[in-house]
């Protein structure tokens, strides 16, 4: 176990990245019940992992429309992106979960922000049910 609290420039512990690896892999199962424990606890809905990708990014990608709610219901930024400037919603439309890219729009996720956009990989993947909802 690494104590850091001696050197306040140290970066984080071993716990806290076990912490923060344990809330991305819940974002990617859609484990919402223990993730909605870690945020009702002080965790930050806009942790981002090393790609710049949020837990909101992993929870869209892999089509968890629930997760994807409750992280926007605790802060999560609908229209953030990731070091590729990749949105949620087109990582929802490039993978084709339109429950997922509804949340997200109804959020305010900008269906043109992002490279690819959300329309531009929608367009790409013949996702129609998806443009349908772009408009």
């Amino acid at each position: 176990m690494t104590d850091n609290t001696s050197n306040p420039t140290a970066g984080p512990g071993d716990e806290t990245l076990a912490l923060a690896e344990t809330l991305f892999q819940a974002a990617r199962e859609g484990n919402t019940a223990l993730l909605r424990a870690y945020l009702e606890a002080g965790a930050p809905a806009t942790l981002t992992n090393a790609a710049g990708d949020s837990l909101l990014m992993l929870a869209a990608y892999h089509g968890h429309a629930e997760t994807v709610q409750l992280l926007l219901q605790h802060g999560a930024d609908a229209g953030g992106t990731n070091d590729r400037a990749q949105t949620p919603l087109a990582g929802a439309a490039f993978k084709g979960y339109p429950d997922v890219a509804r949340v997200l729009l109804d959020a305010g996720a900008d269906p043109d922000a992002g490279t690819p956009s959300a329309r531009a990989a929608a367009q790409m993947f013949a996702r129609q049910e998806i443009l349908d909802l772009l408009g």
